[in-house]
């Protein structure tokens, strides 16, 4: 029996298909694109918007839809990723070799698994220190925070579309309060 030889870095760059990321060596085709996962995944980043906006201490690089690359077997394209100015001075170009402080994925039928494991998984190894999973289909946010190598969770909530707007402080943003119904694209 023949090995599986790991797909690197190098494999992802050098591919003509588009929407790719490289995950455990494996040249993975990223979903296609809904309405309610870019409703959610402008509506965090709008939430997030004061913060980014901010120079030096208390401020974040965040941004949409960036490769980042965890080892030579490990590259994923993040729907949010964030890191904090304080850390990372200088505005990070170009496929990000720094860790982040902050990542942030919304869920797309059928590649759940990915979302809720492999990059959890991923994540808390290299030592990310908040992950965030919305799911439009749920209406669900759930914030993990790095403690001793494990991830716990220090947020989870439903939004229903009901009832009035409801807004809250998650880590590593709780300074300001965050408006589920915009994240969830009914405001």
């Amino acid at each position: 029996m023949e090995a599986k030889k790991l797909k690197t870095v190098d494999d992802l760059f050098n591919s003509t298909e588009e929407r790719l990321e490289l995950i455990n060596g494996e040249l993975i085709q990223r979903p296609m694109a809904r309405f309610e996962h870019g409703a959610s995944q402008a509506g965090t980043y709008g939430e997030l918007l004061p913060i980014a906006r901010r120079k030096g201490h208390g401020g974040w690089w965040i941004v949409t839809e960036v490769n980042v690359k965890y080892g030579e077997h490990h590259c994923p394209c993040h729907d949010l990723a964030g890191w904090r100015k304080e850390r990372v001075k200088d505005r990070p170009s170009g496929v990000i070799d720094i860790i982040p402080d902050w990542v942030c994925e919304i869920t797309s039928p059928g590649h759940e698994k990915k979302d809720l494991m492999t990059n959890f998984m991923l994540l808390q190894n290299y030592g990310v220190g908040y992950y965030w999973i919305v799911s439009p289909e749920d209406r669900t946010l759930i914030a993990y925070q790095l403690v001793d190598g494990k991830y716990h969770v220090i947020f989870s909530g439903q939004f229903n579309k009901d009832e009035p707007s409801i807004k809250v402080r998650i880590q590593p943003f709780s300074e300001i309060e965050i408006d589920l119904g915009f994240i969830f694209g009914d405001q």
